[in-house]
């Protein structure tokens, strides 16, 4: 029976939630005054959603977790463990999970474990780890885990700004999952770096070295990839190659990072003289054999692998591209936004497949896993999961503000980072009802939220 109880453990449901607004990336360029094409190009990315004064990391959270319970038809007494994984401090004491107990000390649910997660954008992959853990042990009260990815990704004026991103995205995790994760095959590299922090505790704004940043993700990614290669092979008696999997998700700062990333997945098999690289693919890449690891991540000329990979990359990566593309760099939600991506273009054809993940937090933590996708049930099927998700509509009924609208939001949210005794604006015109809210912040820096409905506003207490 307990082996019964712990079969196929991994995500039973998701829900997505993005602001409103968003700002166009190719509007972005015009107004920053660079080169047409840097952002877009450049950077691969489309547009970017952020929060204005009335959304933020808790509002983002409070929403997602309530209508996927909604939308799921979870009963909230069902709920035994709650992870958060988040990078965006609002609080250096009071967890994110504490806000969100909101929703269940309304049904009488106090018994739920777990906290948040902090470390980068890794945090949301811990908490995952930390519910399946919980569901596959001993400890394990029958009940469902929930994890909540939740970030507001804001950069200070200059390069890095049209870096940033907002979303929330909640996960049921329990067993006989349509999306299990492969316990076996994984591989992790961690380390002590300074490629991108947050010391300053005043600012929300990071310190950022991006050309070293850019480096430890590859590196890292080398070393997750070896580690899983040699799990795999030990478990399966075959190597592993790139076409063992049929997508590839990666963590995504900005999309020309991920054209990157799989392109080193595919020079680390050609490395490994996998059978995958063809002759003339190989005729290629033979000039660049006797890189040393530090000479590969900084040349140029290597970006040939990306024309050689390209044929694969566009089956078992672009699917995964459109959240991140559209929304930016979500922190610890974009890797599970570029997951939803995948479920949302691929729903009918995934079950049987293996999906490959790949989590990145600077400073630095990674890990390299897969999930198996299978049948399911409903409401948790992958085409129930994709209909709820229901990202063409959310993604088409967002509202594009320009660019000076964009940095007065940031200027304004800037001014009330930390803030005490304030009224936001309270303009709910863009949320669709049932979204959570900030109304205001009392002088003993206590957060007030409202949720928007058909007609008024229903306020919440703060949860202190």
């Amino acid at each position: 029976m307990a082996a019964e109880r712990v079969k196929d453990v991994g995500i039973l449901a998701m829900d997505i939630y993005f602001p409103p607004n968003c700002v166009l990336q190719e509007e972005l360029e015009t107004h920053d005054g660079v080169s047409k094409g840097k952002y877009t190009i450049g950077l691969g990315q489309d547009s970017m959603a952020f929060c204005t004064e009335v959304e933020d990391v808790i509002s983002m959270s409070l929403t997602v977790v309530k209508t996927l319970l909604k939308n799921y038809n979870i009963d909230p007494k069902c709920i035994g463990r709650l992870e958060v994984g988040s990078e965006t401090v609002i609080d250096k004491s009071k967890s994110i999970k504490t806000w969100l107990m909101q929703i269940f000390e309304e049904c009488g649910n106090t018994d739920i474990e777990g906290v948040d997660s902090s470390n980068a954008c890794y945090g949301g992959t811990a908490a995952l780890f930390n519910c399946v853990n919980w569901a596959e042990s001993n400890s394990w009260d029958g009940r469902y885990g929930l994890v909540v990815c939740t970030d507001s990704a804001v950069y200070a004026e200059g390069p890095a700004r049209p870096t940033g991103g907002a979303a929330a995205i909640a996960m049921l995790i329990g067993p006989n999952a349509p999306i299990s994760l492969e316990s076996k095959f994984r591989g992790s590299h961690m380390a002590h770096v300074y490629d991108f922090y947050k010391p300053d505790l005043a600012s929300e704004y990071p310190v950022v070295d991006g050309k070293l940043s850019q480096t430890c993700y590859l590196m890292a990614l080398d070393s997750c990839y070896k580690t899983f290669c040699k799990r795999y092979e030990k478990i399966e008696g075959k190597p592993f190659s790139i076409v063992d999997a049929d997508s590839f998700v990666f963590h995504s700062p900005y999309n020309k990072l991920v054209q990157k990333s799989f392109a080193r997945l595919y020079y680390n098999d050609f490395l490994r003289n996998c059978s995958i690289v063809d002759k003339d693919s190989r005729e290629k890449l033979e000039p660049y054999l006797g890189l040393s690891s530090e000479e590969s991540y900084q040349s140029r000329d290597l970006e040939v692998c990306q024309q050689v990979a390209k044929p694969l990359y566009d089956t078992k990566v672009q699917p995964t591209t459109l959240i991140p593309k559209q929304l930016g760099n979500m922190y610890t939600a974009s890797l599970y936004a570029a997951f939803a991506s995948v479920v949302h273009n691929k729903h009918d054809a995934l079950v049987g497949q293996r999906i490959v993940m790949f989590s990145y937090g600077s400073g630095m933590t990674s890990t390299m896993f897969s999930f198996k996708i299978n049948e399911g049930q409903h409401p948790f099927s992958l085409t129930n999961i994709a209909s709820i998700l229901d990202i063409s509509n959310k993604l088409e009924s967002r509202h594009v503000v320009p660019p000076k609208k964009f940095v007065e939001a940031l200027k304004l949210m800037e001014h009330r980072y930390g803030a005490k005794d304030f009224v936001t604006s309270q303009d709910t015109r863009l949320l669709v009802p049932g979204t959570y809210y900030l109304t205001h912040v009392d002088s003993m820096y206590r957060r007030f939220y409202a949720v928007k409905g058909d007609t008024a506003a229903t306020p919440v207490t703060n949860g202190h």
